[in-house]
């Protein structure tokens, strides 16, 4: 599949002027993840929602005439929903990546594939615009290891 429009160059410098602007949101919730095993102690830790990193992207990119499309789509070869991510210039330059979501046996679970759609949404765009070091809510140790599998 192919990535980018057959032209870049108006679309990474927009992007390149919008990279200097993004900053991280702050991290203004706390998860608590309870250990099932009776000696060990619950961790805790900060995190920032997912809407506040998608504001300051949204907003960040607008400026540089830069639309964020996201759409899913169903890979039954291999047996997987994929979410891919669109970076659109007003020029009509674009650029693309793709993640896996989770399953296609996990679409029956709807709190599993909004967890893992999430992850993903979150993920794609972010590392698509350079983002770096952004932490929003945390999907269960047993979904990322099946997802790894």
């Amino acid at each position: 599949m192919h990535r980018s429009s057959e032209t870049i160059g108006n679309i990474s410098g927009a992007l390149a002027k919008a990279q200097t602007e993004l900053t991280n949101p702050e991290k203004s919730l706390v998860a608590t993840i309870r250990s099932p095993f009776p000696r060990e102690s619950d961790r805790s830790f900060r995190y920032a929602p997912l809407s506040s990193g998608l504001d300051i992207v949204r907003k960040t990119l607008g400026r540089h005439e830069i639309a964020a499309i996201q759409s899913t789509s169903i890979d039954n070869e291999a047996g997987l929903l994929r979410l891919t991510t669109v970076l659109a210039h007003s020029s009509g330059e674009w650029i693309s990546s793709e993640w896996p979501v989770c399953r296609i046996s996990d679409i029956a679970s709807a709190q599993r594939m909004g967890a893992a759609l999430t992850y993903a949404r979150r993920y794609g765009l972010f590392t698509l615009v350079g983002q770096r070091r952004f932490k929003g809510s945390v999907a269960s140790p047993s979904w990322t290891m099946r997802l790894s599998e």
